[in-house]
């Protein structure tokens, strides 16, 4: 006997698609970048295509295990928080048991991708599970769990330039910092809207952290994510058309900073300027690309 969907219940594939954030592409994006970045700064400009799907892809599968295990960790905590109590494992849409399925699955997709890439960046894919596993927790202990995060983000370059060369050069650290500071500069825009909630649950944030002086913090970030980008260039010898990529970046950050520096900025601000972030990095990518050649 057939059953029928009751009106207005979300089918469960889309319930699972929020829980994977596949609804929400800019927080996919953002992670993609980086590894983007470093996989063809590596190769020049000119990476294999099987090489770039499989970063592409392992991307995807990462983010979205990190989402699930980040939504188990804080399906007590999302509830009590005005942007995540819709969550489907906060309202419960979800089980606990399928959340932990759904995290399995995407985990082994992305192991399986793994065993495409030479043993160095094989093992810098095992060394940064642990991590993707922890931050959930990080803001339960750690003042600055934003700053754990950045570091998750920064394995998609050690990964992904290893992945070309098979080592890890001066100019792979020199982006693995910028990558650091760019992902704690807008962490801390996307943090500013949750400081209410986060404040009164009890968790940190960097954006609770740096208080009135987060604006200052996010400048000095976005300054040193430029500083390293262009120590960067001139290590590898990118072209003219990185240095107006960077250019452009730079306007946007300091046009950012000025808006967060103002008075009454809405909630929506900031997790607009986030969102703008994934454009920035795409505006650098393509200056790395036409730059390399």
């Amino acid at each position: 006997m057939l059953t029928t969907q009751q009106p207005n219940q979300e089918p469960v594939w889309l319930v699972i698609i929020r829980l994977l954030r596949w609804h929400k592409p800019e927080g996919r994006l953002i992670l993609m970048i980086p590894a983007l970045w470093a996989v063809f700064l590596a190769a020049s400009g000119k990476p294999p295509l099987p090489l770039v799907s499989v970063i592409i892809l392992g991307t995807l599968a990462t983010s979205a295990a990190g989402c699930v295990v980040n939504d188990l960790w804080d399906r007590d905590i999302d509830p009590q928080v005005e942007r995540t109590r819709d969550r489907p494992l906060a309202s419960q849409a979800l089980s606990v048991k399928v959340g932990i399925v759904v995290a399995i699955i995407a985990m082994a997709c992305a192991a399986v991708l793994a065993f495409y890439l030479n043993p160095l960046s094989f093992w810098l894919c095992v060394a940064a599970v642990p991590v993707i596993l922890l931050y959930p927790g990080a803001k339960r202990v750690f003042p600055v769990p934003q700053l754990v995060l950045s570091i998750a983000w920064g394995f998609g370059v050690l990964i992904s330039w290893s992945a070309v060369t098979q080592n890890l050069s001066q100019a792979t650290w020199l982006l693995w910092g910028a990558t650091v500071l760019w992902t704690l500069g807008f962490d801390t825009i996307y943090a500013m809207s949750d400081r209410d909630d986060d404040r009164r649950v009890g968790v940190n944030s960097s954006a609770l952290f740096f208080g009135n002086h987060a604006p200052a913090a996010i400048g000095i970030f976005f300054a040193g994510t430029v500083l390293l980008l262009g120590w960067l260039a001139t290590v590898i010898h990118l072209h003219l058309v990185f240095w107006i990529s960077l250019a452009i970046a730079t306007i946007a950050w300091v046009w950012q900073y000025s808006r967060l520096r103002g008075d009454m900025v809405p909630n929506a601000a900031y997790g607009e300027m986030f969102r703008q972030n994934v454009w920035i990095g795409f505006i650098l990518l393509a200056g790395m690309i036409a730059g390399s050649s």
